[in-house]
């Protein structure tokens, strides 16, 4: 019994604070879609393209090139910064898709997460 007690307990902090599929933006429609007809809105130096659904969860697409960082580590980095900020965040953002672009130069790290976290509490408002 003590290890089905462990499995629901991370299945619901799974389903809590997950960052499943449904989560992501994969389709190269979709991204089309939002930077056609999401709005636009930069904070920060970061761009978020933003477009309201019917239902579902919040989703995610990011929009991170060579020209942010030459090295495919410090991308990646970049990206997991921002996949953890939404991860985190995702509760308040109610059913929407958003597109992040981040400034050029930017360095992973704990203040970008916490910078990237407060600008999606600044979009769910």
């Amino acid at each position: 019994m003590p290890g089905e007690l462990g499995s629901l307990k991370r299945a619901t902090i799974a389903t809590r604070y997950g960052l499943s599929g449904e989560r992501r933006l994969s389709e190269k429609a979709d991204f089309e879609r939002l930077l056609r007809e999401g709005t636009r809105q930069v904070r920060s130096g970061y761009t978020f393209f933003v477009s309201k659904r019917a239902a579902g969860p919040p989703r995610l697409g990011m929009l991170v090139t060579r020209k942010h960082a030459a090295k495919a580590t410090v991308r990646n980095g970049i990206k997991r910064c921002i996949r953890e900020a939404f991860r985190l965040e995702q509760a308040g953002l109610g059913t929407m898709d958003v597109l992040v672009r981040p400034p050029l130069g930017v360095r992973p790290g704990a203040r970008m997460l916490g910078r990237v976290r407060e600008l999606f509490l600044e979009l769910g408002k």
